[in-house]
């Protein structure tokens, strides 16, 4: 019987099996408590706090959290950012606490959270933990009567390209990466131990409809509107500045061309004069002269974040707009009767 080869860490390392791609962000609800209880505290002010957990699979378990302290602009703030964090999860393993850095949580107002400062962050992020996710919470939008809680990541094919910081049209169009494919959204699923769970249900009501309930009734819906509405104008009047940039570089791009041709055609004359005069005919492509230095194409990067914000507005004014018609309808027709 053969027995059987030992084999170093290093070997075992190198033949392990590619992880599995993150499917659901599992979040203990005492998080989602102390996250939704941190972000109204300070609202409309935004805040951000660490999470931890675990990575098990295709599962990140998020089994507690803590908030970053508001600091003046005359603090130092990463260092004493840094200090704090450390400081925190010090005190979280002496209390035999999970304080494995899953990600960070941060409100947002009206969804308005895709921006390049995110991006960074995630990069930051990435270069030290694997996978990682960031929880948004935005507290305007859960006074609607849904909780607006998402979890986000990078996309590979994103985090790759955003590397190279080639954002040009060419780049975009052999990637295949559109302005949809910059975030993705993970599915959250709230979990709670036996015991809580069953501790929730002796605190239920006996009375079947509570004041939540009444909540959802109500049919004024115009602050909120008028919000995403005046958000949206600002983006598309954004969107309409990095048009102009992008045709400001495609005029001159064209001019350049123009410039080339009849640089090339002039050259091209005075080379058929000197092979009449039998003089050597000069190079037709002079990388000296600035009419061949190439123009510099503006980066995709903000057009396409911009219209992820654009697009989310349009989906919750969309998502309010029919809801209010539900309400109204369900309210004519108690009126009725």
């Amino acid at each position: 019987m053969a027995t059987p080869v030992a084999r170093s860490f290093l070997q075992v390392a190198a033949t392990e099996e590619v992880a599995s791609p993150l499917r659901v962000v599992q979040i203990e609800g005492l998080v989602i408590l102390k996250i939704i209880k941190h972000c109204k505290e300070f609202s409309p002010a935004l805040v951000t706090g660490q999470l931890l957990g675990l990575d098990v699979g295709s599962v990140l378990e998020v089994t507690n959290c803590f908030p970053f302290p508001i600091r003046e602009e005359d603090e130092e703030i990463e260092a004493d950012g840094a200090n704090y964090q450390l400081e925190m999860m010090r005190c979280l393993r002496e209390v035999n606490v999970d304080n494995n850095t899953v990600g960070w949580y941060q409100s947002t107002l009206l969804g308005s959270f895709q921006t390049v400062e995110l991006i960074e962050t995630f990069m930051n992020y990435q270069e030290n933990i694997r996978r990682c996710v960031c929880i948004i919470y935005d507290p305007l939008k859960s006074n609607q009567g849904v909780l607006a809680l998402k979890a986000l990541k990078l996309s590979d094919s994103f985090m790759e390209l955003y590397r190279t910081n080639n954002f040009t049209g060419e780049k975009l169009r052999e990637k295949n990466l559109s302005w949809v494919d910059i975030f993705e959204e993970i599915p959250i699923k709230v979990s709670n131990s036996a015991l809580i769970s069953a501790f929730m249900t002796e605190l239920e009501a006996d009375t079947p409809v509570v004041q939540c309930d009444y909540d959802r009734l109500q049919l004024s819906t115009s602050p909120f509107l008028e919000r995403n509405m005046e958000f949206l104008i600002e983006c598309m009047d954004d969107l309409s500045m990095e048009q102009q940039k992008f045709q400001f570089y495609y005029r001159n791009l064209s001019r350049q061309q123009a410039q080339q041709q009849a640089w090339l055609q002039k050259r091209r004359a005075e080379n058929m004069a000197r092979k009449a005069t039998g003089e050597e005919p000069l190079p037709e492509e002079d990388p000296s002269n600035p009419v061949f230095k190439p123009l510099p194409e503006p980066s995709r990067l903000d057009s396409f974040l911009i219209t992820n914000q654009i697009s989310n507005y349009c989906n919750q004014i969309n998502g309010v707009a029919g809801q209010s018609f539900s309400r109204l309808y369900l309210t004519k027709a108690l009126h009725e009767n």
